[in-house]
């Protein structure tokens, strides 16, 4: 994926190592965490997404 896509988590801090989310594609969302910018991407739905988006705002707790 392009790195002009890439979204920092507005729940990060300074110096800490966040979440970058894109859309690299339609009904795709992409993952990586800022310390390895270059490896690993996680993909997942946007369904999926907005559900994990909703939980951690919502405090619920995990399975």
């Amino acid at each position: 994926m392009p790195t002009h896509l890439w979204q920092k988590s507005s729940y990060c801090g300074e110096g800490e190592s966040c979440i970058h989310v894109a859309a690299p594609a339609p009904g795709t969302v992409g993952l990586t965490e800022s310390g390895d910018p270059a490896g690993t991407v996680l993909r997942t739905t946007p369904t999926a997404w907005a559900a994990l988006v909703h939980a951690v705002k919502a405090g619920l707790p995990r399975d």
